[in-house]
């Protein structure tokens, strides 16, 4: 029989995948390092046990202790699993940008977590980092895993990861591309693979907001480089032990935008479910791809897996609140989209003036339709109203009717963006939607400036 002691000798030995589509106009082979495949569906697996592992030999880490670490979920997920087998405690220290997902994930693994505002100064006594120190202090038999400093960490793939690309490329990798986050990965990797061939070049992606791409070309540490970012997993606003600054040829900067964007095209273009910084990864690869010939071969290393990210990258909700769904509005339908669980503000014409204010401010709108009968009788926009009111303060209690403008145009949900528009002028702010099953939404004067954002 052929089978597996316990979960963690599973670890390792993932598979590199060509990919097709997203680099088709890359002259390169372009192959994926896809580490999903670890039992904690993280490239982290492999530094957490080493970690673990280390720790127990030196003597830290003692029978029936407590693990603790600062993680962004994926390095939690790693020790989880190494304490579940080893028998240890664990608390992972958080920050709020995480995925829920990733905190999900945890609990069920059964780590406490513990969670830290993301946008203060490492120094400051609610960061994760200081968090994850002041427990270690508090907590008795415990032991600060501290992923960035711990060398055990890029050792890791020194011994692992780095051996199984040069294996599974023959030896004929000409370049190595990944996120850098704690520097464990890119820096143990790179280490292995320029020891085997020093012409192999290294690149690390950087996202904007974080200091390593300024520090490897000036070697000087900027805060002016470090502002709050998205992207989950790379960057950082401190420079850990685990950074190997020498191996590291280039760091190409993404955007949040552009990793998010990326990350749902790996899914959707090459059946890929992977994390963001597997986004931030390819896009890099893309950017810098005009440096690349047809001899080279590529690994770019995938950390891991989608199923994180789906109430963020992978939700459109999310992903339109941050201006990052590139959508193309063409009709009136398109622009009620977003409203389409919503049922339409309107008053009736025998109702006061001050239920119709009173409505506006209620649901933050400017326009209101008015009814009678079932029908569309009339209109208020907050400044006829406002400058009605100011000269003639009694008319709050009269009736809708003796103050509301023109009824709004209706149209059809398939009418172009651009006959919209042209109803649209200074006399009238909005335009009625009638929709095929039924009802009315409203299209405002800055419903259609935002289509052209």
């Amino acid at each position: 029989m052929k089978y597996y002691n316990n979960i963690l000798e599973t670890i390792g030995n993932t598979p590199l995948v060509k990919l097709n589509v997203l680099t088709k106009d890359v002259k390169a082979l372009v192959l994926a390092k896809v580490e999903t495949t670890n039992p904690g569906n993280s490239v982290k697996d492999r530094m957490a046990v080493k970690m673990i592992e280390d720790a127990e030999k030196s003597g830290l880490l003692k029978p029936g202790g407590t693990i603790i670490e600062g993680t962004s979920g994926n390095t939690g997920m790693g020790l989880a699993l190494g304490a579940i087998i080893k028998g240890y405690k664990l608390i992972c220290v958080l920050n709020d940008k995480q995925s829920k997902e990733k905190m999900d994930i945890l609990r069920a693994v059964g780590a406490e977590v513990v969670v830290c505002p993301t946008a203060v100064e490492p120094e400051d006594p609610r960061s994760y980092y200081q968090v994850s120190r002041r427990l270690a202090k508090e907590i008795p038999n415990s032991w600060y895993v501290n992923q960035y400093d711990n060398l055990s960490n890029r050792t890791a793939h020194y011994e692992q990861t780095g051996p199984e690309i040069w294996e599974q490329t023959e030896g004929k990798i000409t370049h190595f591309v990944v996120g850098v986050g704690t520097g464990g990965t890119i820096s143990g990797i790179g280490k292995f693979l320029k020891e085997k061939n020093p012409n192999i070049k290294i690149w690390g992606i950087d996202t904007y907001g974080s200091v390593f791409k300024k520090y490897h070309e000036t070697g000087i540490f900027d805060k002016n480089e470090i502002y709050p970012y998205i992207t989950e997993g790379i960057g950082e606003d401190i420079l850990p032990a685990n950074v190997d600054f020498s191996v590291i040829d280039h760091f190409e900067k993404v955007t949040d935008k552009d990793a998010a964007v990326y990350t749902r095209r790996l899914a959707r273009e090459e059946g890929i479910f992977v994390g963001n910084s597997a986004g931030s990864a390819i896009k890099g690869l893309l950017q810098m791809s005009g440096e690349l010939t047809e001899k080279d071969v590529v690994v770019v290393l995938f950390h891991d897996h989608g199923s994180r990210y789906v109430g963020k990258m992978f939700n459109d909700d999310w992903m339109r609140e941050r201006g990052f769904l590139d959508e193309k509005h063409t009709t009136a339908g398109d622009l009620i989209q977003e409203y389409s669980d919503k049922s339409l503000v309107a008053v009736y014409a025998e109702e006061l003036v001050s239920h119709a204010v009173a409505k506006m401010r209620k649901f933050s709108i400017s326009q209101i339709p008015v009814m009678k009968d079932d029908m569309f009788v009339g209109s208020l926009n907050d400044s006829h109203t406002y400058q009605f009111l100011v000269e003639n303060p009694d008319m709050i209690n009269a009736p809708i009717s003796s103050i509301m403008q023109k009824p709004f145009p209706i149209v059809k949900e398939n009418t172009s963006i651009e006959e919209v528009s042209k109803l649209i002028n200074k006399d009238t702010p909005a335009v009625l939607v009638e929709l095929a099953k039924g009802g009315y939404h409203i299209v405002t004067r800055q419903d259609v400036i935002n289509s052209f954002a």
